[in-house]
């Protein structure tokens, strides 16, 4: 069987939880691999995907600089993913909003 390995980069504003890891993980980027295998008997090149890994910020570790990679579940990172987005995106509704309907307010620092 043929096998890739599709690599990214993913980044979190905020602090976050994935099934796989020891409680909430700092914001900041993670590398994400996705391992599929090329099915065979189709008439055009499908893969499956086999198992996505993420693996820890060395930095969030500690000094030893063990590094610590889990299985997670791509739907979930997918969620997260998107609640972090929506969260940055209200954020910036809000600020928008105030500017514009508040300009004494958007003046004043918090």
């Amino acid at each position: 069987m043929t096998t890739r390995t599709i690599k990214r980069t993913v980044t979190f504003t905020r602090p976050f939880s994935l099934g796989g890891f020891d409680g909430e993980q700092p914001a900041g980027s993670y590398s994400v691999e996705t391992d599929e295998e090329l099915l065979d008997g189709v008439s055009f090149p499908a893969y499956r995907r086999l198992a996505t890994m993420m693996q820890l910020n060395a930095s969030a570790i500690g000094p030893r600089g063990i590094l610590q990679v889990a299985v997670i579940n791509p739907s979930e990172l997918d969620a997260a993913l998107s609640a972090d987005a929506a969260h940055g995106q209200d954020k910036d509704d809000f600020a928008a909003w105030r500017a514009l309907n508040m300009p004494a307010a958007a003046d004043m620092k918090s």
